[in-house]
């Protein structure tokens, strides 16, 4: 890595440490790229907030979702990648090599792979911003502990409100998941614990319309989307699981995306710009697991390396 002033030279800059920036980084540093990692907000990314993974192979009882990416990281950096503690804030594809300027300076990269990852979307009902922190949360395993003994809801069907959901049940008196449909998406193991959970209640085909605001957490307004019924439920937390947006905001304009903002890619992780590639959940609106987000900075990896490697012929 030439260094000149704050301006880094590298062969392949990793933005993102979540686990396809970091299988990404492994991949590279093992073809002897001395890849350059930049973490970005979230160290190890949101895999890093869930409290148990257990669907990573590898890890018969699971694995904690901080510990995986610390494991990830180390084998990364044992191969002979950087991870530096930095966030990425604009980019310029119009000539190579790629500028990429951070809070700490400027790279200059011959190869980018974008793992910028997805954050979670908010509801958008009254009380929620002035809420959190006081009541509402997006992260169970950061905020759960606070909980103890206490009512809490979570909003969601999916398999992430549902694991987040049984994580809460080690904390709360009560655990009342709040769904918009009638039915569940989450998978059937999940649902069939959580349905058998004493702690566990559910309300269905129901949305939440407000926060209701004071010092603390104490009352949300509910609406049944079928019958119109509004409602009150007293509650001390709110955790919020209904997907997630793609962290792809400085991308617009520059490279070809979705409607929702993800980055398209080809089968080889190739974005729109020779050079530039993408994995995980800034690529994928699908899979959004561990183990397809690390497959994706593999490829992604090996693309970047057949690319410099026909440049250098």
């Amino acid at each position: 890595m030439s260094n000149n002033g704050n301006e880094k030279h590298v062969k392949v800059l990793v933005l993102g440490s979540g686990p396809a920036g970091l299988a990404a980084a492994l991949y590279a540093a093992r073809a002897e790229l001395a890849p350059v990692v930049l973490t970005g907000m979230q160290l190890g990314g949101q895999a890093a907030l869930t409290h148990v993974i257990e669907n990573y192979p590898g890890f018969p009882k699971g694995v904690g979702g901080a510990e995986l990416g610390e494991l990830f990281q180390k084998q990364a950096e044992y191969f002979g990648a950087k991870v530096e503690f930095d966030t990425a804030h604009e980019v310029d594809f119009s000539q190579r090599p790629y500028i990429v300027k951070t809070d700490s300076g400027e790279y200059k990269a011959d190869t980018l792979i974008i793992s910028t990852g997805a954050n979670s979307i908010h509801l958008g009902v009254p009380g929620e911003v002035e809420m959190t922190g006081r009541g509402v949360s997006y992260c169970a395993t950061c905020d759960g502990w606070f909980f103890k003994n206490k009512k809490v809801v979570v909003v969601g069907g999916g398999d992430s409100a549902f694991e987040e959901a049984l994580f809460l049940t080690r904390y709360a008196s009560s655990v009342t998941l709040i769904h918009r449909r009638e039915e569940f998406r989450a998978g059937a193991i999940l649902q069939r614990r959580a349905k058998e959970h004493p702690k566990m209640n559910f309300i269905l085909n129901t949305v939440i319309t407000e926060a209701v605001t004071g010092d603390k957490l104490e009352t949300l307004k509910l609406k049944n989307v079928k019958t119109g019924e509004e409602s009150t439920f007293e509650t001390d937390g709110l955790f919020i699981f209904i997907g997630h947006s793609p962290n792809t905001d400085m991308f617009k304009g520059k490279l070809e995306m979705s409607d929702l903002g993800y980055l398209k890619v080809n089968d080889k992780m190739e974005t729109s710009v020779p050079g530039v590639y993408a994995a995980g959940e800034a690529a994928d609106p699908h899979f959004k697991q561990v183990i397809t987000s690390a497959g994706m900075g593999a490829a992604a990896a090996i693309q970047a390396t057949h690319f410099l490697e026909a440049e250098s012929a």
